[in-house]
């Protein structure tokens, strides 16, 4: 019984520890996800998947696809670590540290409202434009893998359209130059759509993770700036 009591009195992990929710490990979930896009990368490439997509798309678009993907998930990472380094900033004023010594981001915040004591809405500004402003960059770009991949089937069918308007006449000796034809402009087509789908669907999901790991960092600077001050925007 004396045991339940202690126990009943314990508080909880987020409450004993001060901290909640507020260790995310982002910079590993995109380590996680990397080591599976690195992995799901050579084995494509040990089936020849990666050969067959290049070689079936004359117009190059494939690869662009492929490249924007790369750059803007290596972005992602990047992004992934400099929020969490941030983060951890936020911890410092939540475990009492003076003004002056909170770094990064959160440590702009609570000195601008500790500054600004009519327009504090300013500091909230500044904070969002730091946290959330990149990305909105990185989601342009990932609507352009889609768009890559939209512009792709249209010149894969525009090409199909033309070796059929090219034809005066139909018989059995151009049947195979036909179907090659056919062939090759729906590969295009279909290739590039499902490229730009794929990479589209993969970067949403980095970008939706980061987008919700800076509101949940901006939350907690508002909520340490009314600890701090009483107020906030």
């Amino acid at each position: 019984m004396a045991f339940i009591a202690r126990w009943s009195r314990r508080p909880a992990p987020a409450e004993a520890t001060g901290r909640g929710a507020e260790i995310e490990p982002l910079w590993f979930e995109w380590l996680a996800l990397g080591g599976l896009l690195a992995f799901g990368t050579w084995l494509l490439g040990v089936r020849g998947v990666w050969a067959l997509l290049l070689s079936s798309d004359p117009t190059g678009l494939t690869l662009v696809i492929i490249v924007v993907f790369v750059l803007s998930t290596l972005w992602s990472g990047a992004r992934s670590r400099e929020l969490e380094r941030q983060r951890r900033g936020l911890l410092a004023a939540r475990h009492g540290a003076a003004l002056e010594a909170v770094p990064g981001w959160s440590g702009e915040y609570l000195r601008a409202l500790d500054a600004t004591s009519h327009d504090s809405a300013v500091a909230l500004d500044l904070l969002l434009e730091n946290s959330h402003g990149p990305h909105q960059a990185a989601w342009w770009v990932n609507g352009i893998q889609l768009k890559l991949g939209l512009l792709g089937k249209v010149i894969g069918f525009s090409v199909l359209a033309l070796h059929i308007g090219q034809l005066q006449s139909f018989d059995a000796t151009q049947s195979q130059d036909l179907l090659k034809s056919l062939t090759s402009g729906l590969g295009i087509a279909l290739l590039t759509t499902m490229v730009g789908l794929v990479g589209n669907i993969l970067l949403g999901i980095q970008l939706t993770r980061l987008d919700r790991f800076a509101d949940t960092f901006v939350a907690d600077c508002q909520r340490e700036g009314l600890r701090r001050f009483g107020r906030a925007p």
